[in-house]
């Protein structure tokens, strides 16, 4: 894996994993609830759904993800899934595979709905498929730096952490996507595509909504 930090004090994580799927990965952020502690056992300590994805849903869905940080901190960052198509051209630049999940933390002191919580900023997750598996990258975005320095920082730490989590998935991911995959009851194992297409008017999901 690879770290990399640009200009504007976005922090990058390109990865690459064996034996996991496109489809793996995509199912992983529909079903967080089954795979979140298995993600990084050391760190993760705490998940809820605030707004649950459904057979209808994935969009605009937001989990509350308690977490040590490779600080020592302890955080519950709010996460929101957000629509691609809505994202500002910047960040849509950043996306050059073909499966995405973008992660919005949330300003949730003045706005109670964490649907129309204002986002802090994005990991942008994405990926497609290779010889041997998948490869990927993962950016942190910040919205309105005012420290570039701390921004770097922060950048570092997060990345560590990225980076043991995207390890991860390729010691647990396929076969707890194996084991779930005789479960046939969408309301409890959902499959959702996180597949995007770059159109003239952007980015957007195939399928999703």
């Amino acid at each position: 894996m690879v770290v990399t930090q640009d200009e504007r004090g976005w922090t990058h994580l390109d990865w690459e994993l064996e034996g996991v799927t496109p489809d793996m990965i995509d199912w992983h952020w529909a079903n967080l609830e089954k795979s979140y502690f298995l993600w990084h056992p050391s760190q993760h300590i705490g998940f809820r759904w605030l707004i649950a994805p459904t057979q209808d849903r994935f969009l605009g869905c937001v989990h509350a993800a308690s977490q040590f940080r490779n600080d020592g901190t302890r955080r519950e960052p709010k996460i929101r899934y957000e629509d691609v198509s809505k994202l500002g051209k910047e960040v849509q630049d950043l996306i050059v595979y073909d499966h995405v999940c973008v992660d919005a933390a949330l300003n949730l002191t003045e706005e109670k709905d964490p649907s129309k919580a204002p986002a802090l900023g994005y990991r942008v997750h994405q990926w497609k498929a290779s010889d041997a598996g998948v490869m990927g990258r993962s950016t942190a975005v910040s919205l309105n730096v005012t420290d570039k320095e701390a921004e770097l920082r922060e950048g570092k730490i997060w990345a560590a952490h990225a980076e043991e989590e995207t390890g991860n998935w390729g010691v647990f991911l396929p076969e707890l996507y194996r084991l779930w995959s005789v479960v046939p009851h969408n309301e409890i194992h959902l499959k959702w595509s996180l597949k995007v297409e770059r159109t003239e008017h952007g980015v957007r999901y195939v399928d999703l909504r």
